[in-house]
């Protein structure tokens, strides 16, 4: 199985660069603004779109997150309304991949098969579905696989040598690795301890490894980019939607620009990451060869 992660990786690894994987709610603040929103991440640098399902209980996600899906909820948003928002992005677009990140309850209630189903006719590429673990591949992951999409699966700083391979074991498109224990939305400080983590998990597997949680800042996904193969931002755009809107929040017409200004900052600070550690590299070498030369 072949799908448009896993071309999208190949290529970025043969131009030796991580990707920019982004993340919008779907729906926010209003389902025209976010389908103009999600249509403009590309050409602002995206090289991955996660789209949130809205849902009432998000457990893993911080304030920012929490209060988009309402107001997704609250603009009318459903399940069947984000998959057709993906329909309608593949107009244009048949070479970005599309993740879409939530929870089971909303597929449950769908029902699986109808949903990987129409999932797939949309252009979903892949599945990150937060609070199924492995012992539960059967109710959605395998069925998810059969029909041709990437499930996705979350590491943590807490899986263990132990856990871990069991974690990746129906694993497929890339690995997200959560950067920190907690919610969506906190500061990232560790990157040395995000770096040995990324290397412990390649031990384990051959797919790219995506890191999320706490990245706000071009410079925070340079320092990201470096190790990993991918980049997550979420949080930050929300915010920066979220600055834009009015006291109904209503969007304005500064809310696609605020997300894509962003975008394309943060994007330019990924593409720099392997570049500066190369400037590192070439450094040490210049000096070990002038001190032992």
């Amino acid at each position: 199985m072949s799908t448009r992660i896993d071309a999208r990786f190949n290529a970025l690894k043969a131009q030796n660069r991580a990707a920019l994987v982004t993340f919008l709610m779907a729906g926010d603040p209003d389902p025209e603004t976010s389908q103009a929103l999600i249509s403009a991440l590309p050409a602002a640098g995206a090289d991955v779109i996660e789209i949130g399902i809205p849902f009432t209980d998000p457990m893993a996600d911080g304030p920012a997150i929490q209060a988009a899906g309402l107001r997704a909820l609250k603009a009318g948003m459903t399940l069947r309304k984000t998959l057709a928002l993906v329909k309608d992005f593949r107009t244009t677009d048949n070479d970005t991949p599309i993740v879409l990140m939530g929870y089971f309850n909303p597929i449950y209630v769908y029902g699986v098969p109808a949903f990987v189903r129409d999932a797939k006719q949309a252009g979903v590429d892949g599945l990150i579905v937060v609070d199924l673990p492995p012992e539960e591949d059967q109710e959605l992951c395998l069925p998810a696989r059969e029909a041709g999409l990437n499930f996705i699966r979350l590491a943590t700083p807490t899986t263990d040598q132990r856990r871990l391979p069991r974690v990746l074991e129906n694993t497929s498109g890339f690995v997200y690795y959560v950067s920190l224990t907690g919610i969506t939305g906190a500061a990232l400080a560790d990157y040395a301890g995000v770096s040995e983590a990324v290397k412990r998990i390649k031990q384990h597997s051959s797919l790219p490894i995506v890191v999320g949680f706490g990245v706000k800042s071009a410079d925070n996904a340079a320092q990201l980019a470096a190790d990993a193969d991918g980049v997550v931002v979420g949080s930050a755009l929300i915010n920066a939607l979220k600055s834009t809107l009015d006291h109904n929040d209503k969007a304005g017409s500064q809310t696609i620009s605020a997300v894509t200004n962003l975008v394309a900052e943060i994007a330019e600070g990924v593409r720099r990451g392997r570049t500066q550690l190369k400037s590192k590299d070439t450094g040490l070498l210049c000096w070990l060869t002038g001190l032992f030369g």
